[in-house]
């Protein structure tokens, strides 16, 4: 490692970042792209939801599937928090800061998207003022909302432990005193994650006009949903795994310890193997008895070409299964296999999101009806991009100028112990020598 230069300065005490030229060249593209999908949210917004291919039967498309998968991908904020704070796994103190960063542009990037969705994000406000306590979307506004206050508390330590911002006394003081009280914010999270997690799979399962998606209960919900909170935690660890491994590719250093992602790996691996087996066993009682009790056989639902039997047998065994076998095998898990391992299960939990979403509304529930086929609109895709962008640009942001990865610099002197020496000999000097001695040049051993 190099040490500090003008165009190389040090954002953080003891590493290194890129300079602001190439930082900004590397956020250009986002930027732009960014600016690309507001457009698009603008004109949804402006001249109303006739610019989507949206309508009255299918009124969930693109931007509920997608906020779907997303909100299950960060569901690794909430389940790290509960393993470092609940269970005091040690080992994730490593992760959990760029676990509530990646948490935090999840969530508030499909909070972003439900506003659009709506078309009146101006009487979002009703959902809270005149709820509809009959209805599960009711308890996840509230859940999601909520949550995603508690993730812009547990963000603002992470933002107060910038290198300049520490020089001020009262933010040092509240970043302290806030830390110490994480715990309870980790637990309430929990909380409130599981029980959104599950509304969301539980909304289909209580579908009765829509057999393909309509489940008998286990107590008072459905069997969705507990298959939803399931395949979020199982998935979650997985994805901070491949964000994690992609900023190390871009960055060219080691962030996190390995041991961190073995353990991601099993946690995941068997939480796959669960959700796979409990989804098997789902999936048979609905094509042998609830379907059958409402009028459908089992094959009714996979005759047409655009979705045979070729997607259940990927959702459950490309994309659940296979991924949870490798990331149950040691060599695997410690290799680079893992990456590909986790890079099917979050795609698996993204299909699954997308069959229960889409699958659902194009399947006919009448013997008259035909199959609906939806393809969205540019204005559609272009909003849901600049989510993408936006996720890109905050971590990018937050990575350059807070410390997301803790151990970051003593891992890069493990890998380079004499990046670090001149450092070292620096502290040294001051220490001994006083304040004009800081100033004396230091050289390498």
């Amino acid at each position: 490692m190099k040490l500090a230069s003008p165009d190389r300065p040090l954002i953080m005490r003891g590493v290194e970042r890129t300079s602001l030229g190439r930082f900004l060249l590397w956020l250009v593209p986002w930027l732009a792209l960014l600016a690309f999908g507001l457009y698009g949210a603008y004109l949804c917004l402006a001249l109303g939801l006739n610019q989507t291919n949206l309508d009255n039967r299918f009124a969930f498309g693109l931007w509920i599937f997608l906020d779907l998968a997303v909100i299950a991908l960060g569901a690794g904020a909430f389940f790290t928090g509960f393993l470092l704070y609940i269970l005091r796994r040690e080992e994730l103190a490593d992760l959990i800061n760029s676990a509530v960063v990646v948490g935090f542009v999840c969530y508030s990037g499909a909070v972003v998207i439900l506003m659009i969705d709506v078309g009146q994000p101006l009487r979002a406000w009703f959902t809270f003022w005149h709820p509809n306590v009959h209805s599960m979307l009711t308890e996840v506004t509230f859940c999601i909302t909520c949550y995603l206050l508690v993730l812009f508390i547990e963000y603002i330590p992470i933002v107060l432990r910038n290198r300049r911002l520490r020089r001020i006394p009262a933010f040092l003081v509240f970043e302290f005193n806030l830390h110490k009280v994480m715990v309870v914010f980790a637990a309430v999270g929990t909380f409130l994650s599981f029980f959104h997690q599950g509304s969301l799979g539980g909304l289909y399962g209580v579908l009765q006009g829509r057999p393909f998606a309509f489940r008998e209960g286990f107590a008072i919900w459905p069997t969705t949903f507990f298959l939803f909170i399931l395949s979020a935690i199982a998935v979650g660890p997985a994805f901070l795994m491949l964000v994690t491994r992609l900023a190390e590719a871009l960055t060219r250093k080691r962030l996190v310890h390995p041991r961190v992602y073995t353990l991601l790996g099993r946690i995941s691996g068997w939480l796959l193997v669960s959700y796979v087996l409990l989804k098997s066993v789902d999936t048979l009682i609905w094509l042998n008895r609830t379907a059958p009790a409402v009028g459908f056989l089992g094959h009714d639902f996979y005759v047409h070409a655009a979705f045979g039997t070729w997607i259940l047998f990927a959702e459950i065994v490309l994309f659940g299964l296979a991924p949870a076998l490798m990331l149950l095998i040691p060599r695997v898990r410690q290799g680079r296999w893992a990456i590909v391992a986790a890079l099917l299960a979050c795609f698996g939990i993204a299909l699954n999101r997308f069959v229960m979403t889409i699958q659902t509304l194009s399947l006919p529930s009448l013997p008259f009806d035909k199959l609906l086929l939806y393809w969205p609109s540019w204005q559609e895709m272009a909003s849901f991009l600049a989510v993408i962008a936006y996720a890109v640009i905050l971590f990018s942001l937050s990575y350059r100028y807070l410390p997301l990865y803790p151990r970051e610099r003593e891992l890069q002197a493990d890998r380079d112990p004499d990046s670090v020496a001149p450092r070292a000999a620096s502290r040294t000097t001051l220490a001994v020598g006083g304040a004009g001695a800081g100033t004396l040049p230091t050289s390498r051993r």
